[in-house]
């Protein structure tokens, strides 16, 4: 629940991660309802966030937890990516990146949390294949993500 009440917001409690991602987008320029239409979004980047959509819909829950380890990585790299930002593109509003300030303690704990679950609950080397398989298609879809957005950007031809 706890996690929900983080991106959705809750009432009479400061905004969700919802609202602060809308406000990274108006910092650069963004409209928010041209973010919410998703208009921009590469069709490639669609299929991928499809795909794990899909992924912790359909898979046990051990799966679907496992697969969010990736996060156990994230807060260095958040960091970094704020601290470029920052650096490189002085005419977007701090204020906009509360979405990354946020999540950066939030994901170190969210991910702790989740790998003493996975640890505790993959009792069998069957189940622990099944997490490390789970982890490799996180990896996998954001690769497609980063892949896709380089190729919608004109990065990569």
């Amino acid at each position: 629940m706890g996690r929900i009440v983080e991106h959705d917001g809750a009432p009479g409690s400061d905004r969700g991660a919802t609202e602060a991602w809308l406000s990274l987008a108006h910092a650069v320029g963004l409209a928010a309802d041209h973010v919410r239409s998703e208009h921009s979004v590469a069709p490639g980047t669609r299929f991928a966030v499809d795909a794990y959509v899909t992924f912790a819909r359909t898979k046990p829950w051990i799966e679907a937890v496992a697969s969010s380890l990736t996060e156990l990585f994230g807060p260095p790299v958040m960091q970094q990516r704020v601290a470029a930002i920052l650096e490189k593109y002085p005419w977007i509003d701090p204020g906009g990146l509360a979405y990354f300030e946020r999540r950066i303690p939030r994901a170190k704990r969210d991910a702790e949390l989740a790998l003493e679950w996975v640890l505790h609950e993959a009792a069998t080397p069957e189940v622990e294949q099944r997490c490390i398989a789970a982890l490799r298609f996180k990896c996998d879809v954001l690769w497609s993500i980063l892949d896709a957005t380089a190729l919608a950007c004109g990065l990569v031809k």
